[in-house]
């Protein structure tokens, strides 16, 4: 999408459709920015009552003697209680509706909010448009008729703001290159995005990037290097294993370093604890990976000043007769054997691996981990929340916050040491699932036993919001690119 910004109305470039902000009030709504040029047309229709300002409401006009073809009022909700997160709710309504009819070039008056800087009302804005602006479409045949038409928003001009609106705008569009990428790897055929595709990925990366160097590990340097979970896990696939890793030196001076780790299973049957349900979106494993991905991508887009590692650990977890069998012992890359107990409690087996070996090699200041690791975690949180668990308060904190400013929202799950003694075995040094209870937290405990416990590390739980059956707010279906936005505004404000 490409924004533009104009200082006035007279400047404003044709378009399909203007769009007015309005705050809701007690008699009648009430303009959010200097409207007054269209006043004569405006104030019988708003002394009406057809259109009241209510958060994300929309009232199209028609007006002669204009660059655009329509107006549009749009509802800001109430002045005393806007957010940046109302603004993106309300813009993405908008958003939905333009998509629906098509139109694909805006111009957007931005509404002036005393309480919100600029910069932070343009994010709210054009995170509100671009979220939803996205089709993954690829394997669906047009109709004759709508070939050549436009089925995103193309172009946005925004009118009244200054240098720094424009500049956060573009910046939000840059992030959301990295959503997006994170999205169409998730929401890929399984047969198309495989391991293989995933090191293509990466390796184009490092081409594209400057900044970024892409080191892959393939079976036999896995092998070698004794990543006997990982190895594991992919005993029951045709496809061999990869094991990725993606520098990015923003700030090669400071030896500040933030490894990001993403769960890679590209297709996930359960193994020999075959899923009776639900493996048909199973192709949504690797949601962490793609969000490694994604904000690899961001980062470089912006240029950020910071070092960043991602590393991915990927594999089919399938059925066959060679997959691995619950209740034997493997030896994990840090030495510690494993009981299998579950051959669907996959995706920590290989975070084990990867997160003991970036402690290991990759000089960490901090890790964290993503992953579509457990069911329970959705019937904690549903799909408001992503699960956090952490060993180290700082780091949930600057999560926390994160999550709140670009409401990829955290809650925090408990670590208790009581959890230990639910992976304790008899055979090994510890279990690799325990049943229900506790599940996510379970789980994320088991990761903590390949953390060096002086090394700040988070693990976010994303199985209930890296993908959704039905669309939401201005969130659309399927992938959602979570965890990329949340990453790098903690990436941004590391130091604050």
């Amino acid at each position: 999408m490409e924004f533009s910004s104009v200082s006035h109305f007279d400047k404003r470039k044709k378009a399909d459709i203007l769009v007015l902000p309005y705050w809701k009030a007690a008699k009648h709504p009430v303009e959010a920015a200097d409207t007054s040029f269209l006043s004569s047309f405006l104030s019988p229709i708003l002394a009406t009552g057809d259109f009241q300002g209510k958060e994300g409401e929309t009232l199209f006009l028609y007006a002669e003697g204009q660059p655009e073809k329509r107006i549009a009022l749009l509802g800001l909700g109430s002045k005393d209680h806007v957010s940046v997160e109302t603004i993106r709710r309300s813009y993405g309504s908008l958003a939905k509706i333009c998509l629906g009819k098509k139109l694909s070039k805006l111009n957007i008056v931005i509404p002036v909010i005393p309480h919100i800087k600029e910069v932070d009302v343009s994010r709210g804005m054009s995170e509100g448009i671009l979220l939803p602006n996205y089709l993954f479409d690829r394997m669906k045949h047009r109709s004759p008729e709508e070939n050549g038409e436009s089925e995103l928003i193309e172009s946005v001009g925004l009118i009244g703001g200054g240098k720094e609106a424009a500049e956060a705008a573009d910046k939000t569009n840059a992030i959301c290159d990295g959503v997006f990428y994170a999205r169409d790897l998730t929401n890929g055929n399984a047969d198309d995005v495989t391991p293989q595709y995933l090191v293509h990925c990466a390796k184009g990366l490092a081409k594209e990037q400057p900044k970024i160097k892409t080191t892959i590990f393939d079976k036999k340097r896995i092998e070698k290097e004794k990543m006997a979970l990982l190895l594991a896990v992919n005993r029951g696939s045709a496809l061999d294993p990869a094991f990725i890793i993606m520098e990015y030196r923003g700030n090669p001076k400071s030896k500040d370093h933030t490894v990001l780790v993403g769960k890679g299973i590209t297709y996930d049957t359960g193994g020999l604890n075959i899923k009776v349900s639900g493996m048909e979106i199973m192709k949504c494993d690797m949601g962490g990976a793609a969000a490694v991905f994604g904000t690899l991508l961001a980062v470089s887009n912006l240029g950020l000043k910071v070092n960043v590692t991602g590393v991915v650990p990927t594999t089919e977890n399938c059925t066959d007769a060679k997959s691995f069998k619950p209740g034997d012992v493997y030896q994990s890359y840090l030495g510690k054997t494993v009981e299998m107990t579950n051959s669907d409690a996959e995706g920590r087996l290989i975070l084990a691996d990867a997160i003991a070996y970036a402690v290991a090699k990759l000089k960490p200041t901090r890790i964290i981990d993503l992953a579509t690791l457990t069911g329970a975690i959705e019937v904690a949180l549903g799909s408001e929340a992503t699960g956090l668990m952490s060993n180290n308060d700082a780091l949930a904190n600057k999560l926390i916050e994160s999550g709140e400013r670009t409401f990829e929202r955290m809650w925090r799950m408990p670590l208790y040491d009581e959890y230990k003694e639910k992976l304790k075995s008899d055979i090994a040094d510890l279990k690799s699932w325990n049943g229900r209870s506790a599940a996510s937290s379970v789980a994320a405990t088991f990761i903590r036993a390949f953390v060096d416990e002086n090394i700040p590390w988070a693990h976010l739980d994303i199985a209930s919001t890296a993908y959704l059956t039905e669309p939401k707010k201005y969130l659309p279906k399927n992938g959602t690119g979570v965890g990329v936005r949340l990453l790098v505004d903690f990436l941004e404000h590391l130091g604050t």
